[in-house]
């Protein structure tokens, strides 16, 4: 980021957030151009961002001496950071974005939870709140009254792993706001690490393959990999680094807009009234998360060591 200054004003670090979450809003074009030309998720995501943490093993080896004492967070990182990858773009390949990012965004219960079972934070009632009205829009995404007059529960393998993907994504930050010992560049490249380690499993596992691709495609996946993804992370890193986490949140609300948005508009997806009511509730949910940030977390009082 030296192009960027290090102490940006406002509405500087609001615009390179800002073009983060488009970019992470119009990240579905070029998986679903992947799609098109006969690629499997799991592959794609090897190449893209196993690409990517290549490098990044690299630059995590050389950090190793910041992050030693907190190595155990960082495998955390590592884990459910690739996984939250992995899972968000094997999702948006397959199924339909607009739903797929409804269900992802249910990400701030699980970061309220998170927060409050292992960071002891205290959650305000207007949270406690988010999240009834985020699980009110799962029941109607899925279906609502529906499920209650004998049919079956429509969940697929798509909705499983756009949850998963949201859980481990809250998950993640979890565990970055207790790893402060850790670098912000170590933070940010085990995501990479992680997914392209987890889509290697995943090709082997499904029997999947790298066909044979033209220059062209190759060319497509490296820039998406080291130029899209890459630009995308280093400036929402850079962006929410920058913001108070209440701003940041809500000027992230705008991945959600651009991504459901253009899905609808040139992607030929369409909402039913209770898939856009249950989209509504999940938006708003999100908003609360932003604009009712979590207390600081209760003082642990830690156990002396004998050996102190």
């Amino acid at each position: 980021m030296n192009l960027l200054p290090d102490r940006p004003s406002d509405r500087l670090a609001t615009a390179v957030l800002l073009f983060s979450a488009t970019l992470w809003g119009l990240t579905w074009m070029p998986l679903k151009a992947f799609v098109g030309q006969g690629l499997a998720g799991p592959v794609v995501s090897l190449l893209t961002y196993g690409s990517v943490g290549l490098l990044a093993l690299v630059l995590l080896w050389r950090d190793r001496q910041a992050w030693r004492s907190q190595w155990a967070l960082v495998l955390g990182l590592v884990v459910v950071g690739g996984w939250a990858n992995t899972s968000f773009v094997n999702a948006v390949m397959l199924g339909d974005v607009a739903r797929v990012m409804f269900l992802f965004y249910l990400s701030p219960v699980w970061s309220v939870l998170g927060g409050r079972i292992f960071l002891k934070e205290h959650i305000p009632p207007a949270r406690w709140l988010a999240v009834a009205g985020a699980i009110v829009g799962l029941w109607l995404v899925l279906g609502g009254p529906a499920l209650f007059s004998g049919q079956s529960l429509d969940f697929t393998l798509v909705d499983a792993l756009s949850l998963s993907a949201g859980f481990a994504f809250a998950a993640n930050n979890v565990i970055a706001r207790a790893a402060h010992r850790v670098p912000l560049r170590t933070k940010t490249l085990s995501v990479f690490v992680g997914c392209g380690l987890l889509s290697a499993l995943a090709t082997g596992l499904l029997g999947h393959s790298v066909p044979d691709m033209s220059a062209l495609l190759w060319a497509a996946l490296l820039a998406y990999g080291f130029v899209w993804m890459l630009l995308a992370t280093v400036t929402w890193q850079y962006g929410v680094s920058h913001l108070e986490s209440s701003r940041a949140g809500v000027i992230l609300l705008a991945e959600l807009v651009v991504s459901v948005g253009t899905a609808l508009l040139f992607g030929g997806e369409r909402l039913t009234p209770m898939g856009w009511a249950g989209g509504a509730l999940i938006a708003a949910a999100a908003l609360a998360e932003a604009v009712f940030p979590p207390a600081p977390a209760q003082p642990v009082v830690q156990p002396v060591s004998p050996s102190a």
